[in-house]
Formats: structure tokens, C-alpha cells, sequence
């Protein structure tokens, strides 16, 4: 028995069993949890962008066009992955994008901004109700910081795998094409 409940082959890798994964239709919960995502980042696009509006201060004078495009990008291409496979039930139009630059433009633009750093945390909750400020005013540029390394690290992560989640993908649609020819 795997470490994590499932009984495994002898013969059996890592990469059989993601092969396997792919083949089975997308769950109820996953589709939900898709949408969820999204609803996440189009509230996190009108969080950033009423800071904007307010000038709160949030965003400091390196906020310029370019840290613009990286930090809405970001929360687009994660809308548009997760809209993907909540809406068409299908995970292999979230890992085209996924694959084929999604996940290395999101690397990139966490990357850009942990560079540049164009924000001053201090004034992070300035846009929220004062009722519900302090579940988010914990957050300091340190603490920030941090948040942004572990995100950039699981983007470059999820840029290997995502090629091996597409071929698992179209491989099981290949041959699901074939058997109904």
C-alpha cells in the first residue's frame, strides 16, 4: 500500500498513475472549486483596482504600465484556467493554456513584481471595511515578500508538470476519438 491509501503496483510510477487521473471525467467538486477560483480573482482584480481608483497609496510611483499588465495578467490567466475547466468540464483546454505560456507568464509576472516590488503593504487594508480589516492587515512587505517567492515557486513547478497533465489529456482524447470512429 502507497503512502497515501492507494494500493499500487509493483510496476506502477508516479507517472502512470498521473496518466491514469487524466482519464477520469472531471468531478462535480473540482468544477466548483474552478469556479470558486474565479470568483476569487475577479474580487482580487476589483480589490487592486479600487486601490488604484483611491490611491491609497498600496501602490507605489514603480507602478507603472508594465508592473500593470503583470499584476492584472496574472489574475486573468488564472480566471481563464479555472473558467477553462468549470465551464466546458474538459481539463484539456485549461492545460493548452496552462502549457503553452500561461503558467510561464504568471512565473514571470510574480517574478517581475517581486523584483520591482511596486507595493507598500502598510496600506493594504485601506480599501476593505474596518470591520474586516484585520484578516489581512497581519501582512507586511516582509510577509509579502515571502507570499511572492512561494507563489513564483509553485508557478516554475506547475510549468514542468503542466506538459505531462496536457499529453495525459490528448493522449485520453486521442483515444477516445479513435474508439468512436
Amino acid at each position: 500500500m502507497h503512502g497515501c491509501g492507494f494500493k499500487m503496483k509493483e510496476t506502477e510510477t508516479w507517472f502512470s498513475r498521473a496518466e491514469t487521473a487524466a482519464k477520469e471525467p472531471l468531478p462535480r467538486n473540482e468544477r466548483v472549486f474552478g469556479i470558486a477560483i474565479v470568483v476569487f480573482c475577479i474580487l482580487m482584480i476589483m480589490f487592486f483596482r479600487a486601490h488604484q481608483m483611491q490611491s491609497t497609496g498600496f501602490f507605489t510611483s514603480k507602478f507603472g504600465t508594465l508592473e500593470i499588465i503583470m499584476l492584472y495578467g496574472f489574475w486573468v490567466f488564472w480566471i481563464t484556467t479555472a473558467s477553462l475547466e468549470a465551464l466546458f468540464n474538459q481539463r484539456l483546454l485549461s492545460r493548452i493554456v496552462d502549457t503553452f505560456g500561461g503558467v510561464i507568464f504568471a512565473s514571470i509576472a510574480i517574478a517581475w513584481n517581486l523584483v520591482v516590488f511596486p507595493f507598500d503593504f502598510t496600506y493594504f487594508v485601506n480599501v476593505l471595511p474596518e470591520s474586516i480589516r484585520f484578516l489581512v492587515q497581519w501582512i507586511s512587505n516582509d510577509i509579502a515578500l515571502v507570499i511572492m517567492v512561494v507563489l513564483m515557486i509553485l508557478h516554475l513547478l506547475a510549468a514542468i508538470y503542466c506538459p505531462f497533465g496536457y499529453k495525459f489529456v490528448n493522449k485520453k482524447r486521442f483515444k477516445r476519438k479513435k474508439i468512436s470512429d
